[in-house]
Formats: structure tokens, C-alpha cells, sequence
């Protein structure tokens, strides 16, 4: 399964990203941004760029890539750290962010494509390809790099591009407490998820082992 696993979600990943760039470009400009300003709008969402890490990750894979771009996310240190942020973008998406608007048409496509069968297709592929024991618990400082540098990114974005790329992150309108709030609860979830993926990851790897024959 983890063949078909791979290349469906290669495939869903790239298409998510292509078509959702294709209808954002054109509303952003409508709505008063720049060209430029379209483009670092549309890459500053977490749900964006995790899933270029999943398409990364794929890509890796599948060409056994060992340097370069590619090579940054062959290692199992990745690969777990994806797993981790991909959950965590379905979980804040549909507990969170879903119920915020009612999207219609391409924007609805590209929301389910993005926020719930690319992630669904890399944990599964994960669980069943990636997930091999190499994993460690000093992994998880790394994998929690990721959203911070975000945060800071978006936040230190903010009073510049005058928006937030998430209503929880608006200091204007939320105030520096609840944003600070959400803040520790959203790293507190990532850092739940890491132990988890941990732990699947050496389960599996274990039950593997237990499985083949002698």
C-alpha cells in the first residue's frame, strides 16, 4: 500500500497547491494586494507550507534523494516532523478554523483537499512506509522549531501586511493575551502530537519486527 499511498498523495498535494494558488492569486489582487504581496500572502499560511513539506517528503522518496532540497527531507527526523505538523493542520483546521467560513466552489475543493486528504494519505503513507523506528526524542526540539519560527514569522508579518494569515494570531482585535494563550495551547497540542509520533513510530517499527517470520 505505501506505492499507491505515495503517489496519490504526491499527486493530491501538488494539485491542492497548484489549483489553491491559481484561485488566490486573482482574489488577493481583487481585494487590494499587490502582485508581490499576493504571492507572500498566499505562502504565509502554515497550512501552505506544510504541505509543500509533504510534497518534499514525497519527492524524497521516491527518488531516494540523499543531498541537496530534496535531501533535507529524506532523513526520518522529516519525515516524522511532517507527520507531526500535517495532524496538527487537520486538527486546528477542523476544530477551529472550518467552522470561521463557509467556503464554495474551487475554494472549497482546495480546503478539503488540503486540510484533510493530503494529511490523511501522508499519515497513512507514513504509518505504513515512513515510520521505520529511527526516530528519537531528540527529534522533537527540531520538529518544534518549525511552528515557532512561524509564529514569529506572522506575527513579526503582521503590523506590516496589516493581517493575519489566522484570526488567533490578530493582537488587534484578539489582544496579546488570548493570542499568547493560543499560542501556548496550539504548542502544547504540537508537542502531544510529537510524543505521539514517537511513539507510533517505534511501535510500528516494533510490531514489524515481531511480525516477520524467523
Amino acid at each position: 500500500m505505501a506505492r499507491p499511498l505515495q503517489l496519490a498523495g504526491l499527486a493530491i498535494g501538488l494539485v491542492g497547491l497548484a489549483l489553491q494558488f491559481a484561485i488566490t492569486m486573482p482574489a488577493s489582487i481583487a481585494a487590494g494586494r499587490t502582485v508581490l504581496g499576493s504571492v507572500l500572502f498566499y505562502f504565509s499560511f502554515f497550512t501552505i507550507l506544510t504541505n509543500i513539506g509533504v510534497v518534499l517528503v514525497y519527492l524524497a522518496a521516491s527518488r531516494d534523494a540523499k543531498s541537496g532540497l530534496l535531501g533535507l527531507f529524506s532523513s526520518a527526523r522529516a519525515r516524522g516532523g511532517v507527520a507531526v505538523a500535517i495532524a496538527l493542520v487537520m486538527i486546528v483546521y477542523a476544530t477551529i478554523l472550518a467552522p470561521l467560513w463557509q467556503p464554495e466552489g474551487l475554494f472549497l475543493l482546495c480546503d478539503v483537499l488540503l486540510h484533510y486528504v493530503a494529511p490523511t494519505l501522508y499519515l497513512a503513507w507514513w504509518l505504513a512506509a515512513g515510520a521505520d523506528g529511527s526516530t528519537r526524542w531528540s527529534d522533537i526540539p527540531y520538529w518544534v522549531a518549525y511552528p515557532l519560527l512561524y509564529l514569529i514569522y506572522a506575527l513579526a508579518r503582521a503590523p506590516i501586511a496589516g493581517e493575519v494569515p489566522y484570526p488567533f494570531l490578530d493582537i488587534a482585535t484578539k489582544g496579546a493575551t488570548s493570542v499568547a494563550l493560543s499560542a501556548l495551547t496550539m504548542t502544547l497540542l504540537f508537542l502531544v502530537l510529537c510524543v505521539i509520533a514517537v511513539i507510533a513510530d517505534h511501535g510500528i517499527s516494533s510490531f514489524r519486527k515481531a511480525a516477520r517470520p524467523n
